[in-house]
């Protein structure tokens, strides 16, 4: 973030005369003087300038992912110059990376990692582990993958103590 910041700070200025930069210090600062508990939701309105706005009912949770592995094949080639592949197959028992499911327990979740006996492990996006080993027979798909998972919290933050 060293030069990209300072980059992308001017190139805000010429669209945005008003934008400022926000420090670490004036939102905890703020954060204590209005009583508000240490949650990224309430620092975000500590940092916007208007700490006692009412909090949404969701909190969305993003994280970027890749689309497929990149490394191609094997890093030896065998003894007949033929390379091996260095990726499995996309599909695994009709899912893939990175799908959202559901699991048994209703708990919704994505597919993190596969295998080709057919259980698969299923995560949150904060990195919460679901039951290991979840049959893919047990999971319902609810949307298929792309390069920006989105997760929605339901939660009620308190506006202020």
């Amino acid at each position: 973030m060293g030069i990209m910041r300072w980059a992308f700070y001017n190139r805000l200025k010429e669209e945005c005369a008003d934008a400022g930069i926000a420090r670490g210090y004036t939102a905890k600062n703020t954060r204590i003087r209005n009583g508000l508990e240490k949650v990224h939701a309430a620092d975000a309105r500590c940092t916007c300038g208007n700490p006692l706005a009412v909090p949404l009912d969701s909190i969305y949770t993003q994280k970027a992912v890749r689309k497929r592995s990149r490394q191609l094949h094997k890093a030896t080639i065998s003894k007949c110059g033929k390379r091996k592949l260095n990726q499995s197959p996309i599909y695994a028992h009709g899912y893939q990376l990175f799908d959202r499911v559901q699991t048994p327990g209703g708990r919704k979740g994505f597919i993190f990692g596969r295998r080709s006996s057919g259980s698969f492990d299923v995560r949150m996006l904060d990195g919460t582990k679901l039951p290991a080993g979840i049959s893919c027979k047990k999971l319902n798909l609810l949307s298929r993958r792309t390069t920006i998972l989105t997760e929605k919290e339901d939660m009620r933050l308190p506006p202020h103590a």
